[in-house]
């Protein structure tokens, strides 16, 4: 995983290679500030599983601890150290010892953040005023040339920003950088071939016709998706006539992902109630032409920064929180769970239909037509 994250792949594309939820990806790598550990290594001096090994055998043989150390090349005295920390003659283990003292080994090192708390306090007044960790670093450098207790490098700063396991500064800082950028990305990553800055022959809902606009017609749709946490979404689809609701759930917010999510979805409707999907810029439906291709349906995008033009989604997205509060990770329901919410839905009766409920305007709008 973590060097398709060094190579610059996208959470959903790790996701995909793994079989796994790209929110699934995202904790592990968030929790590491999006940087790669760095691989242990045993000192030199200590022993290793190799020479534990040799030391159970000698147990087992009935040697005495002078001769397992000669053995081992080791003194005496450390062969002696080892098996009484462990468990004594009767109950020494060589894989229950290695693993016992690789895990006691841990002893991190405090960053230089972490040390100087004069230090700490420079660099989070700064960061409080919107500097770049590059400009902190360079000023420090400046200001006190002849004392390193005072200077620190860029990387530490986004390290103590990012790896929140450290304790040093406090993750709301984060809001105050440039990108708002919550973890490190590989220097490898690319927008290359995501279609970022704009969607590839997006037709204007100003293009749409006029029968979408006055609900005179069912078969038209509005979509998004709703956002949950750890980068996982929901896709929901609602019929402009009749409010109907469809929730399809997706795993990735990739193009290629929701494509093939929702058209599957749309694809068991009745060809009557296929006819158009109205989306936000969402980078999500880039891929709209193969959708299109797939359902026989049109795709129409709303103007930027523009959320009333799908009022009957974004109302219902609303509606929706009831079940799926922000800030909750979506990836736990099923796609049983989720038809389950909107069939629920389906049945409320709404205001807006003069109080009947969807679904029944829904079953009345497909005898009509037929």
């Amino acid at each position: 995983m973590w060097r398709r994250w060094k190579a610059g792949q996208s959470l959903s594309e790790i996701g995909r290679a793994f079989g796994r939820q790209a929110g699934s990806i995202h904790g592990v790598v968030e929790a590491n500030g999006g940087y790669v550990p760095a691989p242990r290594r045993r000192a030199a001096r200590v022993l290793s599983l190799a020479e534990r090994e040799e030391i159970s055998r000698g147990l087992a043989g009935g040697l005495s601890l002078r001769a397992i150390a000669r053995r081992t090349s080791r003194g005496p005295s450390t062969i002696s150290r080892e098996i009484a920390r462990h468990g004594g003659r009767a109950r020494y283990r060589a894989i229950r010892a290695d693993d016992r003292a690789w895990q006691r080994a841990r002893r991190p090192k405090l960053c230089k953040l972490a040390a100087s708390p004069a230090l700490r306090e420079l660099v989070a007044g700064k960061l409080a005023l919107e500097w770049s960790p590059e400009q902190i670093s360079g000023w420090l450098a400046r200001t006190y040339p002849g004392d390193h207790a005072l200077q620190v490098s860029t990387e530490t700063i986004y390290r103590s920003l990012f790896v929140q396991a450290r304790g040093v500064l406090r993750k709301e800082l984060t809001a105050h950088l440039r990108t708002r950028r919550t973890m490190r990305r590989s220097k490898h990553a690319t927008t290359k071939g995501q279609g970022r800055g704009g969607i590839s022959d997006a037709v204007s809902i100003r293009e749409r016709p006029a029968e979408v606009e006055d609900r005179a017609v069912p078969g038209h749709w509005e979509g998004d998706l709703l956002a949950g946490s750890a980068n996982t979404h929901i896709a929901t689809l609602v019929e402009r006539q009749t409010r109907y609701l469809l929730l399809v759930r997706v795993a990735g917010k990739d193009t290629a992902t929701v494509v093939d999510a929702i058209a599957a979805q749309v694809q068991t409707l009745p060809a009557q109630l296929r006819a158009s999907l109205t989306w936000d810029r969402g980078m999500e439906l880039a891929e709209h032409r193969r959708f299109t291709v797939a359902t026989d349906v049109a795709v129409y995008f709303c103007d930027p920064r523009s959320p009333w033009q799908r009022g009957s989604n974004e109302n219902t997205n609303g509606l929706l929180r009831q079940y799926f509060p922000k800030k909750t990770d979506l990836s736990v329901h099923s796609q049983a769970d989720l038809d389950a919410v909107a069939a629920r839905l389906n049945g409320r009766p709404r205001k807006t239909l003069d109080f009947r409920t969807p679904a029944a305007m829904l079953a009345e709008a497909v005898a009509s037509t037929d």
